[in-house]
């Protein structure tokens, strides 16, 4: 009897093992269906069809811990072809799930599929997913939450909930049809009816009362906020009336914590904040609103949504924020000063200090030639004066596979007749050379790259996102860049890390990377009407010396060209 009560107690033990380690497995490996749709949405008292990920707007959220390997099935229903990027995500070594259309892979056509295949990797915090090809990211975009290993605390006090406040901006036409007529009159597109919170513009717009997010939040708890700006073409400013943000985290890289009364983020950064219900029980506007500081025009309306009070009233009426002033340049240098990596132990900060290869790249506008366009002439953008041209088949696709003619690795290091970049506007000679030109950068090997903003035909703040990497931020500038002299006031302990960057008007800045993912990975202006211009180009990051430090094979249902 003792005999088999032992040998019972073994097969429990054994059962609960073998499912215990089943569920580790498991709990490793997240798998999401992905739908691309298209679905009726009215936001402004306008309704229209929408591209959707399962028909939700915003897209659903990703969520996984630090480690973990993520598989998204996407299929595409829409009549568009698809791609989606999972920005901020490192993918090291497969830049076949990188996502950008033409860049890493074609795309996934209508009625077929394609599973990204992911890893996280040393990544822990917010980022955020969206589509990678024409302007459809307006509707397709979503959050990633990945938590820190189990067991692993926040490096700053925990939270009692957290929320994610998703920036966008509202069309009440169809997006790609603006874009084509704006293309057509080689001008910029019909700008934006609405700025949107979770897909939602919020009560001071009309038919928006039930299109207003809101956010129940207990008195002396504290939140943390997940803030994404999903918008194409405008930084915001966002705050809420009566309560401190403390910045923690930006592009999923822990930062040293600071207070502020409002955020600055520009398209494509995340930026995560602690909240405590610190006032008097009552309803308090949450707002975002564009800083613009050239003579741009920008869709300049607030979008608004609500931090509510547990037990009060939907009849109170909320008080706004004080929003910085639209083109508020102080505040914007001032924020963006703050921002500094934690740098501690278990999260350090390495700086390269050592730098291989210097590369200086000039942002600017131009004009070229169009016959059939209003003018004769279409706008355009370029980095040291190359508009970038897309390929027909994917970069990576004829990297890997030594494809000749699709592109050419000729990308000037520095512009090839330097200037005064930013002296009075310049408005003549404003053509530009067009090429799918990329640069190539040893593997390991430690860049600096200077961005510097010029005043062809007019200066503007220009967020820079690069694929494959994060970069430190070690400093930045108003004016001309002066390698004798800035270089002394770079940050080399704690620079903020991240993998978007604004390139202040009429300014520089100036990142560090280290080059150890081998691939094809695109860096482009995030302000999706410069991007479309040609605001972009791509590296092309050489296999290192053993199999671990070269490119993955591609998967097998690598969308065709």
């Amino acid at each position: 009897m003792a005999l088999c009560f032992r040998w019972s107690q073994v097969i429990l033990f054994l059962f609960i093992s073998c499912t215990a380690t089943s569920l580790l497995v498991d709990a490793a490996l997240k798998t999401y269906q992905f739908d691309v749709q298209v679905k009726n949405v009215s936001r402004l008292c306008h309704a229209k069809p929408i591209v959707t990920v399962n028909g939700m707007f915003p897209g659903p959220t990703v969520y996984a811990r630090e480690g973990d390997q993520i598989l998204i099935n996407v299929t595409n229903h829409a009549q568009y072809n698809m791609s989606i990027h999972w920005h901020g995500l490192k993918q090291f070594r497969n830049g076949w799930a990188d996502g950008p259309a033409y860049i890493t892979q074609c795309p996934i056509q209508t009625g077929n599929s394609y599973t990204y295949n992911m890893t996280v990797t040393g990544q822990r915090g917010t980022l955020w997913w969206h589509a990678h090809i024409l302007w459809l990211r307006a509707t397709v975009y979503g959050a990633i939450v990945i938590m820190p290993k189990e067991g692993t605390p926040f490096p700053f006090p925990q939270p009692y909930r957290e929320a994610n406040i998703v920036l966008g901006e509202w069309w009440n036409g169809d997006v790609e049809t603006i874009v084509k007529q704006g293309n057509k009159l080689g001008l910029p597109p019909q700008m934006s009816d609405a700025h949107t919170i979770n897909g939602k513009p919020g009560p001071l717009f009309p038919c928006s009362e039930k299109h207003t997010f809101a956010m129940e939040v207990e008195s002396g708890k504290t939140y943390l906020l997940r803030i994404i700006n999903a918008a194409l073409n405008d930084e915001l400013f966002f705050a809420i009336a009566g309560h401190t943000l403390t910045v923690v985290e930006i592009d999923a890289v822990y930062t040293k914590p600071f207070t502020t009364n409002a955020i600055l983020i520009a398209p494509g950064q995340t930026t995560n904040v602690l909240v405590t219900a610190d006032q008097s029980p009552g309803r308090y506007f949450m707002a975002a609103r564009p800083f613009m500081d050239a003579p741009v025009p920008v869709d300049n309306k607030t979008a608004t949504a609500i931090l509510q009070y547990k037990g009060i009233l939907n009849t109170v009426l909320p008080t706004l924020p004080q929003l910085p002033a639209p083109n508020n340049t102080n505040f914007a240098l001032s924020y963006s000063s703050k921002l500094k990596s934690l740098n501690t132990p278990q999260f350090p900060a390495n700086v390269p200090l050592k730098v291989d290869r210097h590369l200086f790249y000039t942002i600017g506008l131009g004009q070229n030639a169009c016959p059939n366009c209003l003018n004769g002439t279409q706008l355009t953008a370029s980095l040291n004066n190359i508009t970038f041209v897309m390929p027909k088949t994917g970069l990576l696709q004829a990297h890997y596979f030594n494809i000749p003619g699709v592109f050419r690795t000729d990308f000037p290091d520095r512009p090839l007749a330097p200037f005064n970049y930013t002296g009075a506007p310049l408005t003549a000679n404003l053509g530009t050379t067009l090429g799918t030109r990329l640069s190539k950068l040893k593997f390991n090997s430690t860049v600096e790259l200077v961005l510097q903003d010029t005043n062809l035909l007019t200066v503007e703040s220009h967020p820079f996102h690069l694929h494959g990497f994060n970069f430190f931020v070690m400093g930045s500038g108003v004016g001309n860049f002066n390698p004798k002299k800035d270089p002394a006031k770079f940050n080399l302990v704690d620079p903020p890390e991240r993998n978007t960057v604004g390139v202040p008007t009429g300014g520089w800045t100036a990142i560090r990377f280290r080059a150890d993912n081998p691939g094809v990975w695109f860096m482009h202006c995030h302000l999706e009407l410069h991007t479309m211009w040609g605001l972009k180009m791509a590296f092309v990051v050489e296999n290192g010396k053993s199999a671990e430090e070269s490119v993955l094979p591609p998967p097998k249902d690598l969308p065709p060209c």
